[in-house]
């Protein structure tokens, strides 16, 4: 009997949160693409802030790749700017909403459904930019894939990245009020075999700490040029200003 691997549950998870209407797998309206490509540019790595201009350069005829990134939310105004888009997911129903806007908007597309804990299948120094939004909380360890992102960037290159803190991890899903878990959080590390972690259907996910998330970046050979934080944008906690997340600009 084949091994259940747990990024194949989390794509699976990931595929039904989809077609239950979940937040990220909502593409951006012909609207809000008309405004990208009037420069109205507006990408969120995280749930609240958009990113900040300053940190996407001019992507006229340069390669961006949306890592684990699908859904039709970054990599259609990445196109609206002129970017020549790839985008790697392994969720079947995210790379259909990507390939469903750009055959909506007229634009070319290169799709992968891949596993990122795999080594990415691209050659050294191909993508100018490489979009990361909140997404590394379904994989167990980051740094091969902060080595990946700086194999595959060019010199100069820039990554922008989403990453959970953790935080959200130590609180009850119902109303965020009681401390009810521990960090590192592990689900492969409890009692539970990776069926019953599957039949919960909230997929399996990690924490990871500032050391692995930033860190990491660092380790694999980026510069960290600027960073902010953001909240859960709704909740007990985001109501109190509980920073959630950060998001990251490095370069190679």
């Amino acid at each position: 009997m084949k091994e259940t691997k747990y990024t194949d549950i989390n794509s699976r998870t990931i595929d039904r949160w989809v077609e239950e209407g979940w937040e990220w797998g909502i593409p951006v309206s012909h609207e809000e693409f008309l405004d990208a490509k009037n420069g109205n540019i507006s990408i969120f790595l995280t749930p609240t802030k958009p990113v900040p201009r300053e940190w996407i350069p001019d992507l006229g005829g340069k390669r961006v790749l949306g890592l684990a990134s699908g859904g039709g939310q970054q990599m259609p105004i990445f196109a609206a700017m002129g970017a020549e888009c790839h985008v790697l997911d392994y969720s079947k129903r995210q790379i259909e909403s990507e390939l469903a806007v750009a055959k909506r908007e007229g634009y070319e597309i290169h799709v992968y459904r891949a596993d990122m804990t795999d080594p990415l299948p691209f050659p050294d120094g191909y993508f100018d930019l490489i979009c990361h939004p909140v997404s590394n909380c379904y994989i167990r360890d980051v740094l091969p894939v902060w080595k990946e992102c700086y194999r595959v960037l060019k010199v100069g290159g820039r990554l922008i990245s989403g990453l959970d803190n953790g935080i959200n991890f130590l609180f009850d899903s119902d109303n965020e009020e009681r401390i009810t878990g521990y960090l590192p959080f592990d689900p492969l590390k409890g009692k539970k075999s990776i069926e019953q972690i599957e039949e919960e259907g909230d997929g399996v996910q990690f924490s990871h700490t500032m050391e692995d998330q930033i860190g990491g970046q660092l380790k694999a050979g980026f510069s960290l040029l600027d960073l902010y934080e953001d909240t859960n944008g709704s909740g007990f906690l985001h109501e109190h200003g509980v920073p959630c997340f950060v998001a990251t600009l490095a370069k190679k």
